[in-house]
């Protein structure tokens, strides 16, 4: 059984409901983080984890919503004998080791290590004990990545990151379980906003998009918080295209697949 938990689901600006997009993958006692934005300690235990079982850090970019929070990481950890992985795009490297160095947290006195490994978009790399990962390059930013987790029961699994709607993408990725899309606003705003068609994903692209490729369970997140709507529009918009399973996370949510 995978257990995805939701540490947050918003975008770049949080609201009193939703903390910047991340979340955590299980397959057991030992978890992986996707994206670091702050607080990660706090919220993982509120999620009922250990942030000892914590193996390994995926970040999608270097956007700060979804960085800046791993010297807090390190800082949380400093007392415990341990090694994180941490993965990403060579830029996303890059700037990860220059903000643990800005904070100083991987001298001698802290005990958990990191670790950097640079994936590429076609690489493949494993994640121990939990699933074998794919990287795809998308174009919200340069240093962005999609990841493909595929299970040993050979569900697959793909986390897209912020990205505007790329039917290339899931075409890459093949038939897919469970896709955790970007979807960050119905599509009255994009139309109002053009400049978002080229970052983002509106609600109403998004139930297309995963209709076209047949995907079995969507997972729409990385709401705005800049603007106001409700999750009944993007129901509703998904709805208009979309036949299969949706699950609408809310922060500290769980789902089981």
């Amino acid at each position: 059984m995978i257990e995805l938990g939701f540490l947050g689901t918003g975008g770049a600006t949080a609201t009193a409901d939703r903390d910047n997009a991340s979340f955590l993958l299980s397959a057991g006692r030992k978890f992986v983080l996707i994206d670091c934005p702050g607080g990660a300690i706090q919220k993982i235990k509120k999620l009922g984890y250990d942030p000892l079982d914590l193996e390994s850090i995926v970040i999608t970019h270097i956007h700060p919503d979804h960085v800046y929070g791993l010297p807090s990481v390190f800082l949380g950890l400093m007392l415990y004998d341990g090694l994180i992985r941490l993965y990403g795009s060579e830029e996303t490297v890059e700037l990860c080791t220059r903000l643990l160095d800005l904070f100083g947290v991987r001298e001698a006195n802290y005990k958990t290590r990191a670790e950097f490994h640079v994936v590429r978009p076609g690489m493949d790399f494993k994640l121990s004990g939990l699933a074998d990962v794919t990287a795809f390059e998308v174009s919200h930013h340069t240093s962005s990545l999609a990841y493909l987790f595929r299970f040993n029961d050979g569900r697959k699994f793909l986390y897209s990151g912020d990205t505007p709607a790329d039917p290339s993408l899931l075409r890459q990725a093949g038939g897919l379980d469970v896709l955790c899309h970007d979807c960050s606003a119905p599509s009255r705003f994009f139309e109002q906003y053009p400049v978002l068609r080229t970052l983002h994903t509106s609600s109403l692209e998004l139930g297309r998009l995963a209709q076209d490729a047949r995907v079995k369970t969507l997972i729409p997140c990385h709401f705005f918080g800049e603007v106001e709507f409700s999750l009944a529009e993007i129901e509703n918009e998904i709805r208009r295209h979309f036949t299969g399973t949706l699950m609408i996370p809310r922060d500290f949510d769980k789902i089981r697949f």
